[in-house]
């Protein structure tokens, strides 16, 4: 089983679960996580591809009231 997580110059990355049989399927999913704005690490492990995602939190929207 791979690692759930990784750090990378120290930053945390999460496995997104899926092992990928191929380079080819594994590149493809990258782009839409980089598209999503994720940074994305892909790594091999005995012949299987792995993808490990990050994004930071740019933006917080509060909804309600505020708190007296």
């Amino acid at each position: 089983m791979p690692d759930s997580s990784i750090k990378v110059k120290g930053k945390k990355f999460m496995w997104d679960g899926v092992i990928y049989e191929s380079k080819k399927m594994a590149e493809d999913t990258m782009k839409k996580f980089k598209d999503d704005n994720f940074e994305v690490e892909l790594r091999e492990e005995e012949g299987k591809h792995l993808l490990y995602t990050r994004r930071v939190v740019t933006e917080i929207v509060v909804e309600g009231e505020a708190p007296p």
